[in-house]
């Protein structure tokens, strides 16, 4: 992932994300920060649950949709997540209603972090399974000390924003979804 020009702080010095399909509709994700993992401010591990602003702090996140809709999944340290569907860009924002829970879990060592979450997509109607779509992959990565570093895949010009259009630079076809 590429970090964000705006990013403070240097705890964080790469994140990677790797993705597969472990069945139909099933979006496995794993996110990997490496760097000085003790000055990052990450929340211990909970009973997890759907939990708002998670991206205000350490947040892994994936954007998925088709056309000019999308889904947000956020991703917490702590097993809380979030799910939101929009209907354009930052418009029409709504929790998905019902989602499955996804399965978070965490390892940690001195130089990496590690998230591995898998998400069921195969409920939801704005993403028809015959039809390629559009994935951004982002994360905000906070430090102890309240610097903030931003990495997408892609970022638009200006200021971080993981819903423009431009950071969804991953087209995932039917074939590569099987």
């Amino acid at each position: 992932m590429q970090r964000h020009g705006d990013s403070q702080g240097t705890a964080a010095k790469a994140v990677e994300v790797e993705l597969a399909w472990p069945a139909p509709g099933k979006l496995a994700l794993t996110y990997i920060v490496i760097g000085d993992i003790a000055a990052l401010k990450l929340p211990s591990p909970a009973p997890g649950g759907r939990t708002d602003e998670l991206w205000r702090h350490t947040c892994l996140e994936a954007f998925v949709g088709e056309g000019a809709g999308y889904y947000e999944f956020n991703l917490a340290p702590s097993a809380e997540w979030a799910a939101y569907g929009f209907s354009g860009y930052r418009d029409g924002m709504a929790p998905v209603e019902p989602f499955e829970d996804p399965a978070i879990s965490t390892e940690a060592t001195y130089d990496r972090f590690a998230l591995h979450a898998t998400l069921d997509l195969s409920d939801l109607p704005d993403l028809r399974p015959d039809v390629a779509w559009r994935l951004a992959l982002t994360a905000v990565i906070e430090q102890r000390d309240g610097l903030k570093s931003y990495w997408a895949l892609a970022h638009p010009a200006g200021k971080p924003d993981f819903h423009h259009a431009d950071g969804f630079s991953q087209v995932l076809t039917p074939a590569e979804r099987a």
